[in-house]
C-alpha cells in the first residue's frame, strides 16, 4: 500500500473522533474529522479522502443520506466507505452495502479489527484502480492495433503503385528488392497484429469486467461475515 492515506472521520460522538485521530495519526495516516454527514460532505470536497469511516446515526445529514450523495456524484462515488453503526440488523447491514458502503462494522468496535478492516478496504482499491489503469493501457493498445490494421492496406497498395512505377522506368533491381522487404515484413506485422487482436477476443470472453469486479470485491469475505445471520 502507497504512503500516508487520508481518512475523513465522521461521528457524532466527540469521544470517537478523538479516539480514531489519536489512534489513526499514531499509525500514519492523514486525518480529518467531521461531526455530522454536513460537515463531512464540505470536507469531502476539501479534502478528499482515500477513505471515510462514516458513523450511520448522526443529526443533521445521517450516515446513509451522505453516502447516498456521494455515490450518485461520479467525481466522489469512488472514495470507499467503511461503515459504524449502532443498528446489528441483518436488513440494515445488507440496506448498507447496496448503496455502495466497502464495508460495516457494528458498535461496540474493536480498534484492532476497525484497523484491520479499513487496511484491507484500501488495499482492494488500490488493487482495482491499478486494473483500471491497466486495463485502459490495454484498451489503448488495442485501438493502436486496430488502426494499424485497417492502415496495412493502404501501405501494401503504396508499394504495389511503387513497384508499378518503377517497372514503367525500366525497373530497378535493387529497389524492387527493398519493396520486396518492406512488402514481407507489413506481411508478417498483419499477422501478428491479427493473432493479437484474436488472443484479445478469446480473452474478453473470459474477462471479468470492472463493474463485476468492484461488485465481487464489495462481496469479499470480511463484507460477507457481516450480513450473515447470527445464530
Amino acid at each position: 500500500m502507497s504512503a500516508q492515506k487520508k481518512l475523513l472521520v465522521v461521528d457524532d460522538e466527540t469521544i470517537n473522533l478523538d479516539f480514531f485521530e489519536l489512534m489513526l495519526s499514531k499509525l500514519g495516516f492523514i486525518v480529518e474529522k467531521a461531526k455530522d454527514g454536513v460537515e463531512a460532505l464540505d470536507k469531502v470536497k476539501k479534502f478528499f479522502p482515500d477513505l471515510i469511516l462514516l458513523d450511520n446515526i448522526m443529526p443533521r445529514m445521517s450516515g446513509w443520506e451522505l453516502t447516498k450523495i456521494l455515490k450518485a456524484d461520479p467525481k466522489y462515488r469512488e472514495i470507499p466507505i467503511v461503515m459504524l453503526s449502532a443498528l446489528d440488523d441483518v436488513k440494515d447491514k445488507v440496506e448498507g452495502f447496496e448503496l455502495g458502503v466497502d464495508d460495516y462494522i457494528t458498535k461496540p468496535f474493536n480498534f484492532s479489527e476497525v484497523l484491520a478492516r479499513i487496511r484491507a478496504v484500501l488495499r482492494n482499491r488500490e488493487l482495482y484502480a491499478q486494473i483500471v489503469v491497466r486495463e485502459s493501457r490495454l484498451a489503448l493498445a488495442e485501438d493502436l492495433s486496430n488502426d494499424i490494421k485497417k492502415a496495412l492496406p493502404d501501405f501494401t497498395k503504396t508499394i504495389d503503385d511503387l513497384d508499378s512505377a518503377i517497372a514503367k522506368l525500366g525497373g530497378d533491381s535493387q529497389i524492387l528488392e527493398k519493396t520486396k522487404f518492406v512488402r514481407n515484413k507489413i506481411a508478417e506485422l498483419d499477422a501478428r497484429i491479427e493473432k493479437t487482436i484474436a488472443e484479445w477476443e478469446d480473452l474478453k470472453k473470459r474477462e471479468i469486467g470492472l463493474p463485476a469486479l468492484e461488485t465481487q470485491i464489495r462481496k469479499s469475505p470480511i463484507a460477507q461475515e457481516q450480513i450473515r445471520p447470527t445464530s
